[in-house]
C-alpha cells in the first residue's frame, strides 16, 4: 500500500511561490547558492525541476557496462524510448502501437509508431531496435543475457520480430529495459555526451557524476513535458540532501534513510509518498561449506533472528516483511510460510544438527548503509552462541569474493530489472549459476519451464513451486522488502514515483 504524508499551512503558497524562485543546482558534495530556476529550452512549459536522487549518473549509455545502474537508467527513462513501458505487473505502449504472439509464444512481433523519431529528426525504425539489442549483446554488459537465444529481424521498416526457440513468457519484461538508440549515429565519438534520443527529453548538459540537466524534446511522439527543465544533481551527504529540499534548492529527492524521512514528516510545504519496491534485503548462505550444507541448519540460523523486531527498529518506513525471494512487486511473486522467531527452538535444531559454535563466520556486505542492519542480525546469533562477524568490504572486492564463493553468508539489496521472478530466480538460482553454493536439479527445472511458456497462469505456477523450494530449503534468509520514499515540494505535482528508484518527470509541472 502507497502511503503519503502532506504538512501544509495558511501560506504555503507563498512558501511554494519563494522555493520555485529559489531553486538552483547543487554541486555534488554540497548545496550551492542560488540562481533562478527559470530556465529556457526547446519546448514548451513553465517552470523548471531540480531534484538529487541516490544515485550518481556516470554515464548515459545504457546498454553497456552501466546498464544495470540505477543513475544511469534514470538518465535513459527520460532521454530515451523503450517498445514498451512497464506498469506496475501490466505493460503498456511506448515505441511500439502493438504485438502479437504466434509459433507458441516463441516468436513475438511489434509494430512501431510510424510517426516516431529521434531527437535529431531522423526516424525511429525497426532497424533501430534490432541493432540496438545487437549492441547490447556485443557489449556483454549486465543485462546482455536476457537475448542469449533470441533472434531480431525486421520483416517492416515499422515492424520488428523477436524469436527463440522456446516461448519467450518474459520478453515483454526484457523489452521494458531496452532502450532503442539511433544505428546510424550511436557508433559516434561523444555520442553518449550529447546523445540523441526518442524520449520526452533531451540532454543540454552533462557532467559525469554530478548533474544532468534536460530540456523537453520537440519532437517526443507523446505528451510533451510541462517544465521548461530538469536537473538532476548529486548531492553525496544524505543531511545536505535533505537540507537542500528543505530550503527549496532542490524541490524533489527519494531513497532517504528512515532517519532523515522522520525529519521531513513534519515540515511544512512537503509531501512524501511511500511504494513498495522491486528490491529486497537477502542473506544467502554458502551452502558450499560444511556449515551450512543442511538444511535444517538453515533454516535454524533463520529462526534465530528477529528480523521483525529490526525492521521495526530500523526501517519503520522503508522496510516491510518480505513474503517470498522476491518482492511483491514481480511479477510471479508468491507468498510464502513465514518462518517464526524462536532463538530456543534454533539452538536446539543446530546443535542436534552438530553446529560447530566455536567457529566465527563472515557476514559479507559492502556500504555502510548494510552496517546497523548487519550489526543487529549478528547481535542476534549472539544470543544463541553462533559468533558471526560483519565484514564491510570495498565493491569490487565484495562483487569478486561474492562470485568466488569467498563468504559464509552474504547480505545485499537484491533489485530486479525486469519486474519479472524469470530476472532472479531464473539467474541466480540454478545449478549453473552457483551463485549460493546450493544445487537442485528439480528447481532448476521448474525454473527452466518457467522461462519456457509463454502462457502467465502457467509462469506463475511454476515460479510459486520454485520460490517454495527456496524458501523452504532455506538457500538463504529473505526478512525484508525495501519501500523508497518520495518527497517533493508542494508547488510540483505530477512527479511520478517508481519500484526501482527511477521515477519519470515527464509529467511533472512546477508552479
Amino acid at each position: 500500500m502507497n502511503t503519503t504524508r502532506t504538512r501544509t499551512r495558511s501560506h504555503r503558497r507563498g512558501i511554494a511561490l519563494a522555493a520555485a524562485l529559489a531553486a538552483v543546482t547543487v554541486g555534488a558534495a554540497a548545496c550551492s547558492s542560488g540562481t533562478s530556476t527559470s530556465g529556457s529550452g526547446s519546448g514548451g512549459g513553465s517552470g523548471s525541476l531540480t531534484v538529487a536522487g541516490p544515485y550518481q549518473i556516470t554515464g548515459l549509455d545504457p546498454s553497456g557496462t552501466l546498464a544495470a545502474d540505477n543513475g544511469t537508467q534514470l538518465a535513459a527513462k527520460q532521454i530515451f524510448s523503450t517498445l514498451v513501458i512497464r506498469d506496475g505487473t501490466n505493460y503498456t505502449p511506448g515505441l511500439a502501437t502493438s504485438w502479437k504472439r504466434t509459433d507458441g509464444d516463441r516468436t513475438w512481433t511489434f509494430q512501431l509508431r510510424p510517426s516516431a523519431t529521434f531527437s535529431d529528426g531522423t526516424p525511429v525504425t525497426s532497424d533501430d531496435v534490432k541493432q540496438s539489442v545487437a549492441r547490447e549483446v556485443k557489449l556483454a554488459g549486465p543485462l546482455a543475457a536476457l537475448w542469449t537465444g533470441v533472434t531480431v529481424s525486421t520483416p517492416g521498416k515499422n515492424t520488428v520480430a523477436f524469436t527463440a526457440k522456446d516461448p519467450q513468457g518474459a520478453l515483454l519484461s526484457k523489452l521494458g529495459t531496452l532502450s532503442v538508440l539511433p544505428a546510424a549515429s550511436v557508433g559516434r565519438s561523444g555520442f553518449f555526451n550529447k546523445p540523441v534520443g526518442s524520449g520526452p527529453f533531451e540532454v543540454s548538459s552533462f557532467t559525469p557524476g554530478q548533474k544532468l540537466t534536460l530540456v523537453p524534446n520537440p519532437r517526443f511522439y507523446g505528451t510533451k513535458p510541462s517544465v521548461k527543465k530538469v536537473t538532476i544533481t548529486y548531492i553525496s551527504n544524505i543531511s545536505a540532501r535533505v537540507t537542500a529540499l528543505k530550503t527549496g534548492e532542490i524541490q524533489g529527492t527519494w531513497g532517504l534513510p528512515d532517519d532523515q524521512i522522520a525529519q521531513l514528516d513534519g515540515q511544512d510545504g512537503l509531501t512524501t509518498k511511500t511504494v513498495p519496491s522491486d528490491a529486497q534485503y537477502t542473506l544467502w548462505f554458502n551452502s558450499g561449506r560444511p556449515a551450512f550444507q543442511q538444511t535444517a541448519v538453515r533454516r535454524a540460523l533463520w529462526q534465530a533472528v528477529d528480523y521483525s523486531a529490526i525492521i521495526k527498529s530500523l526501517y519503520p518506513v522503508t522496510g516491510t516483511a518480505a513474503k517470498a525471494p522476491i518482492s511483491t512487486t514481480i511479477t510471479g511473486f508468491a507468498a510464502q510460510a513465514p518462518y517464526a522467531y524462536d532463538p530456543a527452538a534454533a539452538k536446539a535444531a543446530l546443535t542436534s544438527a552438530g553446529f560447530d559454535f566455536g567457529k566465527s563466520y563472515q557476514l559479507a556486505y559492502s556500504g555502510d548503509e548494510f552496517t546497523p542492519f548487519a550489526q543487529a542480525v549478528a547481535s542476534d546469533f549472539a544470543k544463541i552462541g553462533v559468533k558471526v562477524v560483519p565484514t564491510e568490504k570495498e565493491k569490487a572486492t565484495y562483487l569478486s569474493d561474492l562470485l568466488a564463493m569467498k563468504w559464509d553468508i552474504n547480505l545485499q539489496s537484491l533489485s530486479d530489472a525486469t519486474g519479472d521472478a524469470d530476472y532472479v530466480l531464473g539467474r541466480l538460482y540454478t545449478c549453473k549459476a552457483a551463485r549460493t553454493g546450493y544445487c537442485k536439479h528439480t528447481l532448476d527445472q521448474q525454473l527452466a519451464q518457467a522461462a519456457a511458456t509463454g502462457d502467465q497462469t502457467t509462469r506463475d505456477q511454476l515460479y510459486a513451486q520454485a520460490q517454495k523450494t527456496i524458501w523452504d530449503q532455506a538457500v538463504g534468509m529473505y526478512p525484508m522488502d525495501v519501500r523508497i520514499s518520495y518527497t517533493w515540494r508542494d508547488n510540483v505535482s505530477g512527479f511520478a514515483t517508481s519500484t526501482n528508484y527511477q521515477p519519470s518527470f515527464a509529467g511533472v509541472k512546477v508552479s
